[in-house]
Parts: C-alpha cells; structure tokens; sequence
C-alpha cells in the first residue's frame, strides 16, 4: 500500500466542482464585504468551502450541520470571551469545553470540528462583543446559502448513468455464469475447474451490492435537484429490473452452481437429461442480456429482441441420485423462467 493513497485520491474532483466551489467561495466573499461592510469574511469563505457537495441533498444537510457549528462555536467563544480574559490559556480552555459539548451532545464528527475551529478563530479574531457573533453568523449564513443555491443551479451532476451500467455489468455477469454452468455440465471437469467455478459465480453477491449502491447514489443525486423530474422514470426502472429480476436471479445462479459443485461426477456429462437443461440455461443467459439492454436508455439490443426461454422445460427421470442435483437445478431454472417470463408482459 502506498502511503500516498492515504491524502491521494483514486480519481480528480470534476472540473465543475472545482469551479462551483471557487464560485460560491467568490459571490460569498463579495456578498458579505457589500452587505455586512467586513474586509475578511473568512466564516463566509469556509461555509462556502465547506458546503459544495457533490448532490444538492448533501450540500443542504452540510450546509445545515456546518452552520450550526459555526452558531454553537462563535456564541461558545463570545461567552467565555465575556468571562475570561482573552489569552492562549483561554483558547485550550474553549477546545476542552467545545470537545466535551460534542461529546456529550453526541455531535457529529463534522458539526463537532466546525465548533472548536469556530471557537478558535472566533478568539483569533477578536471575540468579545456580542455585535461580533451577530456578524460572524450572518456571515456563515451568507456563504451557506450562496453554495446551496451554487450548487442547486449550476448542473448538480446526476449519477443514473453509472447506476444503469453497473446493473447492465450485473446482468451481463449472470448471463455468463449460466453459460459457464452450461459449458460445465456438458463437459467433464476437474477439482480445479469446479473450485474455479465456484469462485467466479459467487463474484456476483458483491457485484448486486455495488449495483444497489449505485442506484442509492443516483437516488440521492436527484434529491432536490431541479432535473430529478427527467432522470427520475428511468433510475425507477434500472432499480426494479435489480430488485424484482436481477437480485433474485443472481442468488439463484448461485445455487445452481453450488448444487453442480457439490453433486457433481464424471458420468453427469452422459446423463441424458443435461443436454435439455444446457440448452435452456443457454437461453436464460440469452433473455438476460435482452432484460439489461431493455433496462437501458438508449437500447441498442446485440441479441434478438426475441425471449428465447419460451416455456419451463419438463424432464424425465434421472438415474440414481443424480435428480438431487437435477431437481435443484430445474427448481432454480424455473424461477428463473418467473421472473424473465414478464419481459413477455413487457414487451
């Protein structure tokens, strides 16, 4: 592990948030030297600093977090600067007090540093007058609602793109782990193809979890965003096609390799009904991909636009006990066959 990675990030902060927040931290500056007549308006730069997020929704629930810290810490330093003379021994007095209200108040991680860092430059300059603490929250208040309505107007960036192609990645990775299944039945496989397997499909768990987190992501991003109206049909359909298809989907491929793994032997290639059941996990792989490219914007289908898994497959009786594993698998095929019967209904 580098030891950069720890203040290094894996990707640049977009060019457009770089500039909304010099913007805000601009207008907050020139706002508060016109209207409150201050020469510094360090509080209005910082709560402007500090506000411009990457969604509109985290920039109000900053902007009402930081706002109250730098409230709390300009009245805690205004008070004790009443009581106490200012001296160095003051300023460690009010990081003790502010630390110790945070932590009884059980603050934030970011309302509590707001506070202290307050406090401190409200003593570094000048604290001592309540005329003071009026200024220094109107201040703050300027810089918030500046980088709130920054933020709000200047393209919130909107996140239902990446949602969609981690969820069309998800689809495509089921789609291939049926082939894979189906490739494995046909065919006899060693200790090491079955474990190889095996890991490959269970990649799928994590990647249902970065789909959803994906899609938690956009939902957030069209929070009080003023172009939520527009994106928001089609991040409801990327979310139904994970939650109502894919995630369910993607648990039962899953078992069906399990079940493969644990119930596998060298004669299963021969057994008369797996040509059947290959063909049709061949197919479901094929109904799959139509699903993601139904699931997309702009679709622009590679397969026929045709559902190739028409119908559930009936099969005879297997030899010995090989219809634990056969029965297992045509139990998952058929919930399969459920939830990509209603491209049908769709369609």
């Amino acid at each position: 592990m580098r030891i950069t990675s720890a203040f290094v990030a894996n990707s640049r902060v977009p060019l457009i948030q770089a500039a909304k927040t010099l913007i805000a931290i601009g207008l907050s500056w020139a706002l508060c030297v016109l209207i409150l007549r201050i020469d510094m308006p360090i509080f209005a730069a910082i709560a402007a600093l500090l506000i411009v997020a990457p969604s509109v929704n985290q920039s109000f629930a900053k902007g009402v977090e930081r706002s109250l810290g730098v409230v709390a810490g300009v009245l805690l330093a205004s008070v004790m600067a009443q009581v106490l003379p200012v001296s160095n021994w003051l300023v460690l007095l009010i990081i003790a007090v502010a630390v110790a209200v945070s932590w009884m108040a059980k603050l934030s991680v970011g309302m509590t540093n707001q506070l202290v860092i307050s406090a401190m430059l409200a003593i570094a300059m000048g604290a001592g007058s309540w005329e003071f603490a009026v200024t220094r929250v109107v201040e703050t208040a300027i810089g918030s609602l500046v980088a709130f309505g920054v933020n709000l107007l200047l393209v919130p960036p909107v996140k239902v793109e990446p949602a969609r192609e981690r969820v069309a990645m998800l689809g495509g990775e089921i789609a291939e782990s049926l082939v894979r299944l189906a490739d494995a039945l046909e065919s006899t496989q060693t200790p090491g193809q079955l474990q190889g397997l095996l890991i490959e499909v269970r990649l799928l768990r994590p990647m249902v979890t970065s789909a959803q987190s994906a899609i938690t992501t956009a939902r957030e991003s069209l929070s009080m965003n003023l172009w939520a109206a527009k994106h928001e049909p089609q991040l409801q359909e990327i979310e139904r096609v994970l939650d109502d298809r894919l995630r369910g989907m993607a648990t039962e491929v899953i078992g069906m390799t399990r079940a493969f793994f644990d119930h596998y032997d060298d004669e299963l290639c021969r057994e008369p009904m797996v040509h059947d059941i290959t063909d049709q996990l061949r197919r479901a792989a094929h109904d799959v991909r139509l699903l993601v490219h139904l699931a997309e914007i702009d679709p622009t289908p590679m397969t026929s636009a045709i559902p190739a898994l028409t119908a559930p497959l009936e099969l005879r009786t297997p030899s010995g006990r090989r219809w634990i594993l056969i029965g297992s698998l045509m139990e998952d095929l058929r919930r399969i066959h459920e939830r990509l019967a209603e491209l049908d209904v769709d369609a």
